[in-house]
């Protein structure tokens, strides 16, 4: 069964928000054999990544980068998962209070590096989300899972 590793960092009720979304719709009754394992960003490993299909990442806009939390499970598992995890597919969402350029950013430049596939256009939220964002988080989530519905 594939499985799709959602790797979050998620400090505040924004970001809890567009989270839950992103579980939403990756767990909805449509998506049909994808397990969905979540992980904060300080606790995933290597091998949670190996173990897994595709990814979502979740991170809030920290001082123009992404967050200290999901830098480091970038830190721990790049070089151990490069070769093992080319051509897997990943989607993003990102938090800012106003800008979330520089995450955004370093989330491509880090994903391009480990050869990952964006499955879906990244969601980015400034200030409180409205509707639409949540939406979008959940149209996220749907899109990734729903691309490893084959993988086998």
């Amino acid at each position: 069964m594939p499985t799709l590793l959602i790797v979050h960092h998620t400090p505040s009720p924004n970001c809890q928000a567009l989270f839950e979304a992103v579980v939403s719709g990756a767990t909805a009754p449509e998506i049909e054999g994808v397990r969905v394992v979540r992980r904060a960003a300080l606790s995933a490993t290597a091998s949670d990544v190996l173990a897994a299909d595709g990814y979502l990442l979740g991170t809030p806009a920290n001082l123009g980068y992404i967050s200290g939390a999901l830098k480091h499970f970038f830190d721990q598992v790049y070089y151990p998962c490069l070769d093992e995890t080319r051509g897997r597919l990943f989607g993003c969402y990102v938090h800012g209070g106003s800008d979330v350029t520089g995450a955004l950013r370093a989330i491509e430049t880090i994903t391009t590096g480990l050869g990952w596939r964006r499955a879906a256009a990244p969601v980015t939220v400034t200030g409180e989300p409205g509707k639409a964002d949540v939406e979008a988080c959940w149209e996220l989530g749907a899109t990734v899972a729903a691309g490893l519905m084959d993988v086998s």
